[in-house]
């Protein structure tokens, strides 16, 4: 069909003005990372900042720049949107390829419709694969040479969890559990739901991730809101901004912690008593200025209450929200570790067992997909947080950068991060469709 010049102009327009509208930062990234990260006011506009990095893929050769004495080489090339990725027991690694379902009421009307062509310009638009693959380095070479479909047909599949012979995965509306075998290259048997999530057509925040807790009994699933401040009700919210424990054999369910935005990640860190801390990184609110609010990692109180919608960071009070709750918020817990502001830190591991060198052997890796509520950029990279007795304890370092490159165009977009069975960091990359694989010093493959 013909389409006038002028027509699509017209329609390019709103995204180009939206996209030069909004303040820019006043502090630095760094000001906004650590313990106590630096919290200015406010700033309130009718359009946000809104400032995204166009989304164009690695061209052949290109790949992105590893911290020193480190090594980064594709694991796999031509995936479709990987945002995910869970290493099994044999070694094999599995990876979602992903991205949200339809959501006929999430971001309706003008301003709605201009966010979803801008965050298309960011490489966020692609229909949904719905699959996990298995990847297999059947050489040992750090290269994966075989590729299978391990399942198909899913809805917006995120997280992954096996355990005791049963190999779950958190689809955008519920957990669904499946028999697997050992080194089974595929699942070919219907599986079985174990517990319905939130979703529904406005599905804002669809992603939902699972972890097993270490004796088995419970996945902690995360429910991220379904909106930016409760702006499409408190109805809406039920169950979201979360996260649940549910009971491994009977489905039961409840919330073990929330006022967590958009929590994704989870990992478990050993503790000064010799127990084991769950921890999530979180994606903080929009639309309140270009340093605020930082994203950031927490260890999670069960029964924790993290502030959303009312405050964020303890007791600082978001006003946009209405009616306010003070006796709630009273009792917000503080997060341990901000990420710095719109990084839209996504990826979580602990460093258990890897071999990139004795600098990276008690910490948390963390893969910031990037800004787009910030100028100038923030996140685009993966980087790593020390720990020292159960506790982050130090500035970040970067483990792999230049994912934007100098003309500000996002060659890749980090999520999912996890430590193979060789000890290696693997990077799920889904502007990039690639799984990046970072090797340390003297690495023998």
């Amino acid at each position: 069909m013909f389409r006038s010049p002028l027509i699509g102009l017209s329609l390019l327009l709103p995204v180009v003005l939206l996209s030069a509208c909004g303040s820019e930062a006043r502090l630095q990234v760094a000001d906004g990372i650590g313990p106590e990260p630096q919290l200015p006011d406010p700033e309130s506009s009718l359009i946000p900042t809104v400032n995204i990095a166009k989304a164009e893929p690695w061209q052949d050769g290109q790949a992105p720049t590893a911290a020193d004495g480190l090594n980064v080489t594709a694991f796999a090339r031509g995936l479709d949107h990987p945002r995910w990725l869970y290493v099994l027991p044999n070694g094999d690694v599995l990876v979602a390829e992903t991205n949200g379902p339809t959501r006929p009421e999430d971001a309706t009307g003008i301003r709605g419709w201009v966010m979803k062509k801008v965050m298309a310009r960011a490489g966020a638009g692609v229909e949904s694969a719905n699959r996990i693959t298995l990847l297999r380095d059947t050489d040992d070479d750090g290269v994966a040479d075989e590729r299978h479909v391990f399942l198909d047909n899913l809805n917006s599949p995120f997280g992954m969890a096996l355990v005791d012979g049963t190999f779950y995965v958190a689809n955008t509306d519920g957990i669904v559990e499946y028999d697997y075998r050992q080194g089974a290259d595929t699942i070919s048997a219907a599986g079985r739901s174990l517990v319905s999530l939130p979703a529904g057509p406005i599905n804002h925040h669809w992603t939902k991730n699972i972890i097993a807790s270490p004796d088995g009994r419970t996945l902690y699933a995360t429910v991220g809101s379904n909106s930016n401040v409760a702006e499409n009700g408190f109805a809406a919210e039920q169950g979201r901004a979360a996260i649940w424990a549910v009971d491994r054999e009977s489905g039961q369910h409840r919330l073990y912690a929330s006022g967590l935005r958009n929590p994704n990640g989870m990992t478990f860190v050993p503790g000064a008593d010799s127990g084991k801390q769950l921890w999530t990184v979180v994606n903080e609110r929009d639309e309140i200025g270009s340093d605020l609010v930082p994203d950031y990692m927490t260890s999670v109180q069960d029964g924790g209450f993290y502030g959303w919608p009312y405050s964020y960071y303890g007791q600082h009070v978001d006003e946009r929200v209405q009616p306010q709750k003070p006796e709630l918020v009273a009792t917000a817990i503080k997060p341990d570790y901000a990420l710095g502001p719109h990084t839209a830190s996504l990826g979580l591991t602990y460093s258990d067992n890897n071999t990139l060198g004795e600098r990276f052997g008690n910490g948390m890796f963390v893969g910031q997909h990037g800004s787009w509520n910030r100028k100038p950029h923030s996140g685009y990279r993966v980087i790593y947080v020390p720990f020292e007795n159960g506790q982050p304890d130090g500035k970040p370092v970067v483990v792999l950068d230049d994912f934007l490159s100098e003309d500000e165009t996002a060659q890749g977009r980090p999520v999912g991060v996890a430590i193979d069975n060789g000890g290696d960091l693997l990077v799920a990359d889904d502007v990039g469709n690639t799984i990046w694989r970072v090797s340390g010093p003297g690495a023998g493959r």
